[in-house]
């Protein structure tokens, strides 16, 4: 048996009232460092039609994600003689759509500057425990981070990020010269405003990919992914991209979970001769 942990984050303030706002009648400065720690965990998801709505969205991913990794580091580091070379063995992070891509620059910093693991060491480790899930078959829906933004608010992320995408595009200019393939991989997009492209990132940091039904994951391969998927394949890595069905049937369900109750079913959709499709 395999029991796994929920975790509820909540974000709080270092300090939770500030008596000397308050005494100076700044009633709402006084309780602002709360309010502003209590939207990141409040409602999720904000309006990004606007800068600040995307800012908090990003704050809140990082929130969120920090949060997971450094507990999950945490109780790792916790087993007697613990090994690195391990942790892929023990650990295994899904990122649900692009939301949480942000999860492979922060284990890579998690990795390097807080355990003090070497760079090689550390994204070797991060592509074996991170895996992504795409639901998302429109390119353009994919999510992008204005690179002034995160600049600004995760400058040492930004770094890890560049040092990724500068390894990632000598690889493939050494393999494809000038070819156009290589600025569509870069998990940098150039232009007017410079952009990160977080499902280029998710997919380069990444164990495996998949989509969410057979349709789904060959649009992803020819689609929205086609130049990846043409990388996979060349390195010999075609099974990278895999389809993993969203859901299970209700049958099946039954019968792998009530077995006696299976048996009671009508013949209509009861089992004869196997689990059903």
């Amino acid at each position: 048996y395999n029991t796994s942990n929920l975790r509820l984050w909540r974000a709080c303030p270092s300090k939770e009232f500030d008596l000397d706002a308050y005494s100076a009648a700044n009633f709402s400065e006084a309780v602002e460092q709360r309010r502003r720690a209590e939207d990141l965990s409040a409602v999720l998801y904000p309006n990004d039609a606007t800068y600040h709505g995307r800012e908090l969205r990003l704050r809140q991913q990082y929130f969120f994600v920090s949060a997971s990794l450094q507990d999950l580091l945490r109780e790792f580091v916790k087993r007697p003689n613990y090994k690195w070379s391990e942790l892929p063995e023990k650990v295994a992070v899904q990122m649900n759509d692009t939301h949480p891509t942000i999860a492979v620059a922060e284990l890579m910093r998690l990795l390097v500057d807080v355990q003090g693991v070497n760079w090689d060491e550390a994204w070797d480790l991060t592509r074996q425990c991170l895996n992504y899930t795409n639901h998302t078959v429109m390119p353009e829906a994919l999510e992008k981070w204005p690179v002034e933004m995160m600049q600004r608010i995760l400058p040492r992320h930004l770094q890890i990020i560049e040092e990724i995408n500068r390894r990632w595009v000598n690889e493939l200019t050494q393999k494809y010269g000038n070819s156009p393939l290589v600025q569509t991989l870069s998990i940098l997009e150039e232009g007017e405003e410079r952009k990160i492209r977080m499902g280029n990132l998710a997919i380069m940091g990444s164990y495996k990919v998949n989509g969410v039904a057979a349709l789904h994951t060959e649009i992803i391969k020819k689609e929205t992914f086609p130049e990846f998927y043409k990388v996979c394949c060349d390195n010999g890595q075609p099974n990278k991209i895999v389809n993993m069905t969203n859901g299970v049937t209700p049958r099946r369900w039954i019968h792998c979970a009530n077995p006696e109750l299976s048996a009671t079913s009508p013949s209509t959709w009861a089992l004869r001769g196997g689990l059903p499709t």
